[in-house]
């Protein structure tokens, strides 16, 4: 059986330059050579991202088998088309937990436990574990944070080590760095670069390939003086340059030669056809029609807590070849009166309301779903914006004065949103949500049916309340469709309004499943439905 290979990815100076979109963009150019395992380390101390606030960590990405990890999972499935699993990320609080056990269980044989090796070797077996169960061709390790970073200093290291136990041949080093541009020179400057990648060898690792977050693409000039300090061929250097679209970046990469240098680095010899993707590509820079989309939500502060909302809406405009334009709303500036309902969607042709916790912004929402149902305007619904859906409708179609969710009113007389039974006696926060892929049976005849075109449907979930089932035979009787139930028929997956030209809403999280090759038919079908209301 061939070795595996595995490609270690590093980034330094600071965060947010895309080294996840870089990862999953060389993850893309590899995958013709075999299957393909991502693997994620992050240094934070949670177990998982799922208590951490969005605004603080960007989205939690939620994985078929209900994991919450990281957001880089979202860009590794969207580039990969692959499902994830949970125990491919690798957080210091999972390695922590798992030592401290052992050690409580008398597994160390008396020894005094230390970061190194006793937490690195955890690393190292939890990855080649994971690789076991797996059978990968190719590795993707990407480390979280800066090289520096205290915390990701037990993944640095550990990486170090897996040269030596893999053999050389098996193994490739690629660092994300930073040159920036100073304008008042004019010129790209290399010295953050070079401080980076020497502190990256001082932890013992040599890159093969450095990548270059920058402005513009570099002039052998400049790749020239970096790789003389960095002890690294030019041609080694590729620059990730500002570009259109993500999704351009494994073009951006092929076209620089990275793919040849990993291949003959690790004795690989794929070459992906890309021309299906390139074409995609070409629709999102040169897109024929524009829609503008209101999202509603309050965590808009921070783009990336809907970083999957938006590729999904990218992958519907790519397909519609329309260029997707995103009205940001904060719904406590609706609730205080700082902005109108109507003033502020103005000249929106879709509104979608995403998922979320708590009361802050919710009778702002409530308002713009309101006029969205009342005024013919395309909406979506995602998850919380299935359940204020319902609240709106019961309040304002169904006459229930003060229907609610028992989330947001404890004691309303309608509570046509309740907790989950199996919820009731649940007190840990942490992954104790109804989490991950469930079926969904739909109606047939319902336009969701048409656009799945099929009888079922399998979604991810990420939430703790409900339709009240109660309520169902009274919202359906005024005209609200439950148009996709849970396989027993107890819960209610997916709701639209018949007399509307699009009024839809899921309690999954439909923008997970999407992908640039293959969109989701909900947001597919909400893009299409808000070109008509152009």
């Amino acid at each position: 059986m061939p070795q595996t290979k595995y490609v270690v990815v590093t980034g330094g100076v600071l965060s947010g330059l895309g080294k996840g979109c870089a990862t999953a963009a060389l993850g893309r150019l590899l995958k013709c050579d075999g299957k393909l395992l991502t693997v994620k380390c992050d240094g934070y101390l949670n177990v998982d991202p799922g208590t951490m606030n969005p605004v603080e960590h960007g989205e939690v990405f939620v994985l078929h088998d209900g994991g919450e990890v990281d957001m880089d999972f979202g860009h590794y499935e969207r580039f990969l088309d692959v499902e994830c699993k949970s125990r491919w990320n690798l957080t210091s609080g999972k390695i922590f937990n798992s030592v401290i056990s052992k050690e409580r269980k008398g597994e160390y044989l008396g020894k005094t436990i230390q970061i190194f090796p006793h937490v690195s070797n955890e690393i190292k077996d939890w990855i080649f574990s994971v690789v076991k169960d797996e059978q990968p061709d190719i590795v993707l390790i990407e480390i979280g944070g800066t090289v520096g970073d205290i915390e990701n200093s037990w993944f640095v290291e550990s990486a170090r080590q897996l040269k030596r136990i893999v053999g050389a041949e098996n193994m490739a080093y690629i660092h994300l760095t930073y040159v920036p541009f100073l304008h008042s020179v004019g010129e790209p400057k290399t010295k953050v670069a070079q401080r980076d990648v020497a502190l990256l060898r001082e932890k013992g690792i040599t890159p093969d390939i450095i990548i270059c977050r920058s402005k513009d693409a570099l002039p052998a000039k400049v790749k020239e003086k970096l790789a003389l300090f960095c002890d690294i061929e030019p041609t080694h250097i590729i620059t990730s340059m500002d570009i259109d679209t993500i999704y351009e970046m494994p073009l951006v990469f092929l076209k620089q030669g990275m793919l040849d240098i990993i291949n003959q680095r690790l004795g690989l010899q794929g070459k992906p056809d890309m021309s299906a993707w390139e074409v995609l590509v070409q629709k999102i820079k040169q897109p024929t029609k524009e829609v503008s989309i209101a999202i509603c939500g309050k965590y808009t502060e921070l783009k990336d807590s809907y970083a999957s909302l938006i590729e999904a809406l990218v992958h519907a405009g790519a397909h519609l070849g329309a260029k997707i334009t995103l009205r940001w709303i904060e719904t406590t500036d609706i609730e205080t009166g700082k902005i109108c309902v109507g003033e502020t969607l103005k000249g929106v042709q879709g509104v979608l309301v995403p998922g979320g916790f708590g009361s802050r912004g919710v009778e702002g929402k409530i308002l713009l779903i309101k006029h969205a149902r009342e005024n013919k305007i395309p909406f979506l619904g995602i998850c919380y914006g299935l359940q204020l859906a319902v609240v709106e409708f019961a309040q304002n179609v169904c006459g229930l004065a003060g229907a609610h969710s028992t989330e947001v009113v404890p004691q309303t007389q309608h509570p046509v949103i309740d907790l989950l039974p199996e919820q009731q006696q649940v007190s840990a926060k942490g992954g104790t949500m109804r989490l991950g892929a469930c079926k969904a049976v739909l109606e047939e005849g319902s336009l969701v049916a048409q656009l799945y075109g099929a009888s079922t449907a399998v979604e991810r979930h990420r939430h703790r309340y409900e339709v009240n089932p109660a309520y169902h035979e009274k919202l359906r009787a005024r005209g609200m469709r439950l148009s996709g139930m849970s396989e027993n028929r107890l819960l209610v997956e997916f709701i639209e309004l018949s007399d509307h030209p699009f009024f839809v809403a899921t309690q999954a999280h439909n923008e997970l499943t999407s992908r640039l090759e293959k969109p989701n038919p909900l947001f597919y079908g909400f893009v299409r439905a808000a070109l008509v209301h152009v």
